[in-house]
């Protein structure tokens, strides 16, 4: 199965490509790989989520940063599938960086990220599996709590 069957299967629209809001592109491939730029969990040109993820009151929960990084994700895969000229281009999930906002002492940010991760597994089948950071930071641009940026391989 494709992973533009497998999208299509799962019910899943690879959303629009974000704007960059900066000098950069959104994705760049270079022989075989592409790599995305960072991409925030944006949809419809909103944030899902704002702030910090931990365990205060006012922090994302983890859950919702599951959902964040997921879409995050999407977005990023979007903008890889334009460079590479279409999803079905798309050997192979090489590598996932996820950044995570993080109050102190949350260190559940492996479990924020698996919500990028499972999204790549669910296309892609083995070829989704990737080597992955998961590393938590003190803020990220837009006060988005998730930013992820991906490597793929390109079908030669």
């Amino acid at each position: 199965m494709t992973a533009s069957e497998r999208l299509a299967a799962l019910g899943i629209v690879l959303p629009g490509v974000a704007v960059p809001v900066g000098t950069y592109v959104p994705a760049k491939r270079h022989g075989d790989l592409v790599y995305s730029s960072g991409q925030l969990p944006l949809v419809d040109g909103a944030l899902l989520a704002t702030g910090t993820v931990g365990q205060r009151i006012d922090d994302v929960t983890p859950e919702q940063a599951m959902e964040c990084a997921r879409a995050a994700a999407l977005n990023a895969l979007a903008a890889i599938a334009i460079a590479a000229g279409g999803i079905d281009q798309i050997a192979a999930i090489v590598r996932l960086t996820g950044y995570v906002a993080s109050s102190p002492g949350f260190t559940a940010q492996p479990a924020v990220i698996n919500g990028a991760s499972a999204l790549f597994v669910d296309i892609f089948g083995a070829e989704g599996g990737h080597a992955r950071s998961a590393v938590g930071v003190s803020a990220l641009p837009l006060g988005a709590p998730v930013e992820i940026d991906v490597i793929a391989a390109l079908r030669t």
